[in-house]
């Protein structure tokens, strides 16, 4: 199963998401990897993994196959980023520049039970290149409109590549981050989400995932927020969308 992580706004819990499925799968005994397609590198500083040998960019210029690019970390298999990924749209411009990605993980895919990919925030070559070889995308969101704007362009964007490059497509699910229920305004736009996922045919997730400082320490530390903080209330809340997100697997 391949997730793409991603919404077209930064700063919604992309990332965060990413790292907590990889590093969660995987402490359930799954075969994980994961794959850093933001220039940003956010994914791969939270990993420890580096930028010094192969990284997705040598994926997507074809100049080194999956298994020479995948790092062992101690979340589990990781290809790196590479601050290079900004100029992807002026570099991939051949015909089939969208398959890229897929062909390149075709030989590796079956070596995993799980690849998540932590997207960019906007819509170009390399969102379109993850959509393209995913099973299903991830929508994560604040309570905030913009983050719902981010989400209405990215199904206008999965519409468009499931009718020319991956037709079994689907945004499994809106997942709300940093969610704070104790306001009135988060409660209202939590109404508009459930609307607007019924709108795209998708979901609302019910777990939501509190705002916690231990994610931000996590990253830090470059640890999983499971490592670092098993206590706490991210770390709860992520095991509990885990367990929900395999029991969507099972009902689809």
């Amino acid at each position: 199963m391949i997730y793409s992580i991603v919404n077209l706004k930064g700063g919604v819990g992309k990332t965060t998401t990413a790292a907590a499925l990889w590093a969660g799968l995987g402490k359930r005994g799954y075969r994980t990897l994961a794959i850093d397609l933001d220039p940003q590198q956010n994914l791969t500083y939270n990993s420890g993994a580096g930028e010094s040998g192969k990284t997705v960019l040598s994926l997507l210029t074809r100049e080194a196959s999956a298994e020479e690019a995948i790092q062992h970390a101690d979340m589990g298999d990781i290809i790196a980023a590479s601050k290079a990924l900004a100029g992807a749209d002026a570099f991939l411009v051949e015909t089939g520049k969208e398959y890229r990605l897929k062909e390149a993980l075709e030989p590796i895919e079956d070596n995993y039970d799980y690849i998540i990919i932590d997207c960019p925030p906007s819509l170009g070559a390399l969102s379109v290149n993850a959509l393209t070889v995913c099973n299903k995308a991830i929508a994560p969101s604040q309570a905030d409109y913009f983050s719902l704007q981010g989400i209405e362009q990215l199904a206008e964007t999965v519409k468009s590549v499931k009718k020319y490059c991956n037709h079994e497509l689907e945004i499994m699910g809106i997942l709300m981050t940093r969610y704070n229920d104790r306001t009135v305004l988060t409660k209202n736009i939590t109404k508009y989400v459930e609307q607007i996922s019924d709108k795209l045919n998708t979901k609302l997730f019910e777990t939501k995932i509190r705002e916690g400082i231990a994610i931000k320490e996590a990253q830090l530390s470059q640890q999983s927020i499971f490592d670092y903080a098993p206590s706490s209330n991210v770390a709860a809340d992520y095991k509990k969308f885990i367990e929900e997100l395999l029991v969507s697997e099972k009902e689809q």
